[in-house]
């Protein structure tokens, strides 16, 4: 399937993953208000953290090599290898967040009445990682029909859980909603996948193989240090603003980052869907570059429409996804939307180095940018306020891109060692 129709079929996920989103964040947004929001981003950056350590961070090693090998048995080893990692790994994060959830809920909530929320969370936590390799597996194994229908499923299962949730629980309410919903969809993405031909029991109860999980360790380094800096950095961030302006202004923060994160999916999960695999698959250089040069003249064109509109619109959509309360974030549309537009650039490329696991230049990317963030958005929000961090992300993604362009100059060049 090529990128254009891949980007077609994504795009109608993410249109039902992106209305979902919306009534979901207006509902919160009446219910919960912008410091309330704050409380929720605070949450949704700990789970998605917790949910990549309880499956190991092997996520796209799955995608990577179930597109890359061609027969059954090859296969059965990463799917069987996936299993016992990511059980093992759910019974060591469940045990943490269950034995220490007032901790947690003093950490990330600020409240210690909410412990229950992690306990929830540490029970339901392997139903994630499940449903995580299930769908990892749909992905290389190229069903995207199938791997829509799952998304939308999913959305729609989440869009009327976690409403209900917030409109009867208000906080707490979408606090419960945000650690249980994942886990959940499992039951939704197994009840599509047992009609795939490579679902069967036995493809995944061979237990550990020595090989397969040291080509799954690789893509769990680069993941596990992506998941321990993006969100953890976000988490500094959000925390700076709310201690130096307020927790309002970091609720701002968090609607404004919601935007950009609703509206990239089109782009995001094409890149997912398709990239990954397809680059994997690939090992002649100039079809390589093809591929990647290709994909710049159809995303960067769609990314660059996508952000003009959002910001022509910017008020507009601020009162239609949130509410008056929220008007003070139109300042921060320009400076985001732009770093969006260089952050999607460099993803194109950065899809390179996760595909032909350069695992040492992921990593250390991922610290530097998220150091790099946290650095500047401190200083920018310390020197013009709340701006500053739309600031940071720009210019963070602005010397991310000079970086990506001279790996893949490096890459294809006749001196690398790839």
């Amino acid at each position: 399937m090529t990128l254009a129709k891949t980007t077609i079929l994504t795009a109608i996920a993410t249109f039902f993953k992106i209305l979902s989103g919306f009534v979901i964040n207006k509902v919160a947004a009446i219910y919960i208000g912008p410091s309330g929001l704050a409380i929720v981003g605070q949450l949704q950056n700990f789970v998605r953290m917790i949910t990549v350590f309880s499956n190991g961070g092997i996520t796209q090693g799955i995608v990577k090599y179930t597109a890359e090998y061609q027969t059954i048995s090859e296969k059965r080893k990463i799917f069987s290898t996936s299993i016992v990692v990511s059980l093992l790994c759910s019974l060591i994060v469940s045990s943490i967040l269950i034995f220490f959830s007032d901790y947690w809920s003093t950490l990330i909530l600020k409240d210690l009445t909410d412990g229950g929320v992690f306990v929830v969370f540490g029970a339901t936590v392997f139903l994630f990682a499940l449903n995580t390799i299930l769908v990892s597996i749909l992905n290389g194994q190229g069903e995207i029909l199938r791997y829509i229908y799952v998304n939308i499923s999913a959305s729609v299962f989440s869009l009327f859980l976690t409403s209900f949730l917030i409109i009867n629980f208000s906080l707490l309410g979408a606090l419960y909603a945000i650690v249980v919903n994942q886990s959940l969809v499992f039951f939704v993405t197994l009840f599509f996948v047992v009609r795939s031909h490579w679902f069967n029991i036995n493809n995944f109860t061979n237990g550990l193989d020595t090989k397969s999980l040291n080509q799954l360790g690789k893509f769990s380094a680069m993941a596990l240090v992506s998941i321990a800096t993006v969100p953890i950095s976000h988490l500094i961030i959000r925390n700076y603003i709310g201690e130096n302006l307020s927790w309002d202004d970091a609720g701002y923060w968090q609607g404004m980052w919601y935007i950009s994160t609703m509206y990239l999916l089109v782009v995001t999960t094409s890149l997912g869907v398709y990239f990954l695999p397809k680059l994997s698959e690939i090992q002649d250089k100039l079809e390589l570059k093809k591929e990647i040069l290709s994909g710049y003249k159809l995303i960067m064109p769609v990314s660059i429409l996508m952000a003009l509109c959002i910001y022509i619109f910017k008020e507009d959509i601020i009162l239609i996804a949130f509410s008056s309360q929220f008007t003070p974030m139109v300042e921060l549309f320009l400076w985001q939307l732009v770093g969006d537009v260089i952050k999607v650039a460099s993803w194109i490329i950065g899809y390179l180095t996760i595909a032909k696991s350069m695992t040492k230049i992921y990593i250390g990317l991922e610290i530097f940018g998220s150091l790099s963030f946290v650095g500047l958005s401190i200083y920018f929000v310390s020197e013009y306020g709340l701006i500053g961090v739309t600031y940071a992300f720009a210019i963070n993604y602005i010397i991310y891109f000079f970086i990506m362009i001279f790996i893949f100059k490096w890459y294809f060049s006749s001196k690398n060692p790839f």
